[in-house]
């Protein structure tokens, strides 16, 4: 059977993902629902961990087949890769420390605001007028933005709302607000392989059509509202 190598980093992001097991397994929602997509493809998957940074110039470079690992669908990835329709929907959050009164974007003024370089979530901040951007990258990129805020670094933190919801329930942090700025997640695969975009996209369009990927979504993120129903016949993502 073909192996499908898919780039991903290591990190606890629970419910997205959990760190590579000794044996090279993940678990989490992206990858219950790539074992569900590469077994309609009939192939196995072997995860591939690097850095953050890394994962986009790898797929580029075709030194794996797709990056398959918390790759909103934003113009400047779009530039590197091609992505196929979404896989998920989500809206982003702002994480602040336990006992912060900021809930709104205007409460940000003069805060130390981190988000990914170049993402989504840091997109989103650019709009907090008068809040003061950090950016961060490297391999620990998530764990690295949770101690900033914990630690008093940076003030809070914008991400998706998959991850830092549940932190609501940590006592060193308070969410402040979620915007809901539904951003759809993809596959990320080099723009030189047109066909293997299109084995995904009807791979996940007919996973969407049968409830499967319903299910996968459900079983993990059972607080958040499943998006993809009414989307089964329409695929998005980078044709570019």
């Amino acid at each position: 059977m073909r192996t499908l190598t898919l780039a991903c980093i290591d990190a606890d992001a629970s419910p997205l993902f959990d760190p590579v097991d000794a044996r090279g397994n993940r678990t989490g929602y992206e990858p219950a629902v790539a074992a569900l997509v590469a077994a309609r493809m009939g192939l196995e998957i072997q995860w591939v961990v690097m850095g953050w940074d890394e994962m986009l110039p790898a797929v580029r470079d075709r030194r794996v087949d797709a990056v398959w690992c918390g790759q909103g669908i934003i113009p400047e990835r779009q530039a590197v890769v091609d992505f196929t329709r979404p896989y998920a929907i989500f809206d982003e959050t702002v994480l602040v420390r336990k006992g912060d009164p900021a809930r709104t974007p205007a409460d940000l003024a003069g805060y130390k605001v981190a988000a990914i370089a170049g993402s989504a979530n840091m997109r989103l901040a650019k709009t907090f007028e008068g809040a003061i951007l950090v950016p961060f990258s490297g391999d620990t990129v998530y764990e690295d933005m949770l101690a900033a805020v914990a630690d008093s670094t940076v003030d809070a933190m914008v991400d998706d709302d998959v991850v830092l919801v549940p932190l609501a329930n940590d006592p060193r942090y308070d969410v402040a607000f979620t915007v809901a700025t539904r951003n759809p997640w993809g596959i990320g695969v080099a723009k030189d392989n047109p066909v293997l975009r299109e084995e995904f996209d009807a791979a996940l369009t007919a996973v969407i059509a049968d409830g499967s990927l319903g299910e996968v979504w459900k079983a993990w993120m059972p607080t958040l509202e499943f998006p993809l129903e009414h989307t089964a016949d329409t695929p998005t993502g980078s044709r570019a």
